[in-house]
């Protein structure tokens, strides 16, 4: 299959067989996508080169899904209690339609456990702690790593953690703990100070910016050449979210991620008639991504990330997402989900940690789901990359894992073809 898409004035070609990504005028975009051109006897010839080179049309991957059922990674929901209040939080304000409570060290030591017990041969293991906030339980957390790593040791095997944090318990210890022993530390903050406030309050009704903003740059700054990211997302309320990028970028945060939301919150909501104006976004931060690199200035924003010679292997790409199969997440009572947009949702408890057993019949329904079960992506260009979307979102807006959801389809292909004409910028520069 191969995919023909306009960026301003350049025409490009991607081949979803090859991988490859292409330049071309506008002729030759036309006749590659249907329409009736008689190519010039050169124009032809550069199309069968391609062709013969096995980069134009080239027969679609015939890997197979890679499924294990040793488990590779946890998400420890620490605590279902959170210090703000935000809008459009999917888990409920931190309380997932439940008590808000803490994860105690008990089940958090049980979930290690299982995690070591059920990883088989595998030699790296994950652990997210997730809230709610997670810095209102730090104890927990700090005993659990040492607790991980101690027990990892004994068996040749390494931890890899991670945490998400809204940086308001942030503190110069804490700074030093995540420095010493978190492999990535995510960060929540939507962007300028009002489009930030107007959903992400405290728990008194007050805007949370200004007692985040410089945490989170003293924590930046900390941090040297080690992961994070500083994480937002935009909504219905600032569908201008390139500003909201842009601004993060001019804070120092050079690592960056600004999710679309995910709600059906009526003011808040993305509806199909914002993906015009979400995709000329796209375009204007792409633009700008593209001149600040340029220039010495450039930054890391996650979607515009695609590697295309290299990154995870075909089988992994078309194996989709490792939720409730190789990937769970924890709560604090120690019962087991897919992941945590499942999480007390009795439909999909998966177990409990004391036990160790997980429910074989959803198992198999996530370790039986992959790229090829999503019928909807079959001809959809983006599919190698993208994977066939979050099981979750398609689960809560379709009904079903398999089913893609259209809205993140949309933003998703738009955000591809920004990712690749960053690519293509790149190769004329280093011509």
């Amino acid at each position: 299959m191969i995919h023909v898409f306009t960026y301003h004035n350049d025409h490009y070609v991607y081949d979803t067989g090859s991988g490859s990504l292409h330049a071309c005028d506008e002729r030759t975009a036309k006749y590659l996508s249907g329409e009736p051109i008689e190519l010039t006897d050169e124009e032809l010839k550069d199309v069968l080169c391609l062709k013969e080179a096995g980069l134009l049309g080239a027969p679609e991957t015939s890997a197979r899904p890679i499924k294990s059922h040793e488990v590779k990674a946890l998400c420890l929901h620490i605590c279902h209690d959170c210090n703000l209040r935000c809008k459009y939080c999917f888990a409920d304000e931190g309380a997932y339609h439940a008590a808000r409570e803490m994860m105690p060290f008990s089940v958090a030591k049980a979930a290690i456990d299982f995690l070591l017990r059920e990883s088989g041969k595998r030699k790296v293991l994950e652990v997210d702690f997730f809230g709610g906030e997670p810095l209102m339980n730090l104890p927990v957390i700090k005993q659990t790593v040492y607790y991980a790593k101690e027990e990892a040791a004994k068996r040749g095997k390494r931890f890899l953690f991670t945490t998400t944090t809204n940086a308001l318990l942030l503190d110069d210890e804490t700074i030093k703990f995540f420095n010493e022993e978190m492999e990535n530390v995510v960060l929540s903050l939507d962007g300028r100070k009002e489009v930030n406030d107007a959903v992400r309050k405290t728990v008194n009704g007050k805007g949370s910016f200004d007692a985040v903003i410089e945490k989170i740059k003293k924590f930046v700054r900390a941090r040297g050449d080690k992961h994070y990211y500083v994480r937002g997302t935009f909504t219905a309320k600032n569908l201008d979210f390139s500003k909201d990028v842009l601004f993060l970028a001019d804070q120092g945060f050079d690592s960056l991620s600004v999710e679309p939301v995910v709600t059906d919150i009526p003011d808040l909501e993305i509806k199909k008639e914002h993906l015009p104006q979400i995709a000329k976004e796209y375009e204007v931060l792409c633009d700008e991504y593209i001149k600040r690199e340029e220039e010495g200035k450039g930054f890391n924003f996650f979607h515009f990330n695609v590697d295309l010679e290299g990154g995870p292997c075909l089988e992994k790409r078309v194996s989709a997402c490792g939720a409730g199969n190789e990937y769970f997440s924890v709560v604090p009572n120690g019962d087991i989900y897919p992941c945590h947009q499942f999480a007390g949702e009795e439909k999909w408890k998966m177990g409990n940690v004391f036990e160790g057993k997980l429910d074989p019949e959803i198992r198999a329904q996530f370790a039986q789901s992959c790229l090829f079960t999503r019928k909807k992506c079959g001809d959809c260009f983006a599919k190698f990359i993208c994977s066939g979307g979050c099981n979750a979102n398609n689960y809560h807006f379709n009904g079903d894992i398999n089913e893609p959801y259209e809205m993140t389809c949309a933003m998703m292909k738009k955000r591809i073809e920004c990712a690749m004409r960053v690519l293509a910028m790149r190769k004329i520069k280093e011509i």
